[in-house]
């Protein structure tokens, strides 16, 4: 392919004996650098999606070929613009390409710091205007290819939470596929046209505004931030677990969604990230840190993101993560998806009698589907029930399951003793509390953000910047409590204290506390059903219906002058 491409572009500019050695040899070298990225690149394609050592070496040679690449393109620009015809779309592609790089390097390691460097190569070509001059060439797959660069810079963009830039990329991305369809007439219109609405949708699924004195929107990043889990206060005796790996799966019907990204899942993943970082140097090779250099703390724990996967999908994920989890660590895994009931009667109560969550059924051909019909005496087979994790219990495992059939995991049995929490949705929630479940679970925002899920079900939709800052202080303060209130305890299960450890666990365990406590005391939530259940059981009289922790609620409450919304002598009402 060089070699031809070179005839070309060699004859196209003159005489072949008119261009000095020198550059006809940067044009060789550049092609040839072309070419081996381009095959690196689509070899990605190739690697196994799961196992966190496999792909590691093949990505630093595609870093490798690419920085190569576009520092030679960068020194050489001169000679490429005449000799090769160089233009700036294909400059486009090339950083474009970095940008994609970085990203599945973040998907693949859960480092938030590749994401600025995506960000920060996506945002070049738009400040550059690389793909400025595709428009005037009369190729629609060009016009593609800028298209899909504009969708991939909103993905970076809403994982890093700058939703001003995310509303200036979607208005132009608008005027770009109405551009295309107006000129080339295509057949993908109405694809473009739901890549438009589907991002739309999710900036709007926030329940409340937290406005700036001009009324601007203030942005709120609920990664864990330094001062974001309560420490440990010294004499709290905890485990020294780490969570080390998670599973965060989404398969719900008709909830917001972008790209793969469900609107549960993209909350439920920031809260297993810290803040990023800016990495020191721009086309720093990922991985190639110094042994010597110590990192200042802790990293991310690994993810995988699994968008409405089959059973089969979920279970080669799960297997692979229980393989490689390292000593003294956790697997997380986290449910957000439709409830499967059990349709015949069973006599038994074992872990395949109460149904589970819904597993994906398009790409999985089983035989069996027909004959399942018939026979009401079968189980449900597009389903993860219980049972199905029982094997995954011979290390610690901490689960999270967001699903109207949450309540079919509080029947777990723990065979090897090994540490294990269930933390369970409620499965209904309130008529008179307006349906949200299209733009995520409450259950998940109060895991995500507590104060916005807290004033959602206050009845309060927007509020000012100061306020919102003084009731996250207060918060705070009431996750502090409530870690006290769990350490002390003398009748909760060990497994709590031994996953407490961990920064992040010790956040989704208080921030679980704080919502069970708070929808005890609404008071429209008045069912059984309306409340977060977990296994092992909480001891409620010290967690969840504490009287000092109701007390800061309804403090908390006062200040939001919501009060009204919450009953005063709780312990009276049970």
């Amino acid at each position: 392919r060089t070699e031809l491409a070179l005839k070309e572009i060699m004859s196209s500019g003159g005489a072949e004996d008119d261009i000095p050695q020198a550059e006809r040899k940067t044009v060789t070298d550049f092609c040839y650098l072309l070419d081996k990225s381009k095959q690196l690149f689509n070899g990605l394609r190739d690697l196994p999606q799961y196992g966190q050592k496999q792909w590691q070496s093949y990505f630093g040679r595609t870093f490798d070929v690419y920085t190569k690449l576009w520092k030679f393109q960068q020194q050489h620009r001169q000679v490429l613009d005449n000799r090769y015809g160089l233009k700036r779309w294909q400059i486009g592609e090339i950083a474009s390409k970095i940008g994609q790089l970085y990203y599945h390097y973040y998907l693949r390691t859960s480092e938030t710091s590749y994401l600025n460097e995506a960000f920060s190569f996506y945002s070049a070509i738009r400040q550059r205007s690389y793909y400025s001059q595709v428009n005037k060439e009369d190729r629609p797959e060009l016009v593609v290819k800028k298209l899909r660069y504009y969708a991939r810079f909103i993905v970076v963009c809403l994982l890093l939470n700058k939703m001003d830039v995310v509303k200036d990329l979607v208005k132009e991305l608008s005027d770009e596929i109405e551009d295309y369809t107006h000129r080339f007439n295509t057949e993908d219109q109405v694809e473009w046209n739901l890549v438009l609405q589907e991002v739309a949708a999710f900036i709007e699924a926030d329940p409340v505004m937290v406005l700036n004195d001009d009324n601007t929107i203030v942005i709120t990043s609920n990664r864990l931030s330094e001062t974001g889990a309560p420490l440990l206060e010294q004499g709290m005796i905890v485990g020294q677990l780490a969570l080390a790996d998670a599973l965060i799966i989404g398969n719900c019907n008709n909830q917001v969604k972008f790209s793969e990204l469900t609107i549960d899942m993209f909350r439920m993943l920031q809260a297993l990230e810290r803040e990023p970082m800016n990495l020191a140097s721009q086309m720093n090779k990922p991985g190639m840190q110094e042994s010597t250099e110590k990192p200042a703390r802790r990293e991310n724990p690994h993810k995988y993101l699994l968008y409405k996967p089959t059973f089969s999908q979920l279970y080669t994920f799960l297997a692979a993560s229980f393989k490689e989890l390292p000593a003294n660590s956790v697997l997380l895994i986290y449910l957000s998806a439709t409830g499967v009931f059990p349709s015949g009667r069973s006599d038994s109560e074992g872990p395949y009698d109460f149904g589970g969550v819904l597993t994906n059924s398009n790409r999985d051909i089983i035989n069996g589907d027909a004959i399942h019909k018939r026979n009401q005496s079968y189980k449900e087979m597009h389903c993860l029930h219980p049972g199905d994790l029982y094997p995954f219990t011979r290390k610690p495992l901490f689960i999270i399951v967001d699903s109207s059939n949450s309540v079919a995991y509080k029947n777990f049995t723990n065979l090897f003793g090994q540490p294990l929490v269930c933390l369970l949705s409620p499965t209904a929630y309130p008529k008179a509390l307006q349906d949200q479940s299209q733009r995520g679970s409450l259950f998940t925002l109060f895991l995500n953000n507590p104060l916005m899920a807290f004033l959602f079900v206050s009845g309060l939709s927007s509020m000012r910047r100061g306020l919102w800052d003084k009731c996250q202080d207060y918060l705070r303060k009431i996750n502090r409590d409530i870690a006290q209130l769990l350490t002390h305890s003398r009748s909760i299960d060990q497994s709590f204290l031994q996953f407490f450890g961990d920064e992040f666990l010790r956040l989704l365990l208080t921030r679980f506390i704080f919502c069970s406590a708070t929808m005890r005391m609404h008071k429209i939530f008045r069912e059984t059903r309306n409340y977060p259940e977990s296994y092992p059981q909480l001891p409620r009289d010290e967690t969840v219906e504490n009287p000092h922790l109701q007390k800061h609620i309804l403090e908390l409450a006062s200040i939001l002058d919501v009060r009204n919304v919450f009953l005063e002598n709780t312990l009276d009402d049970y």
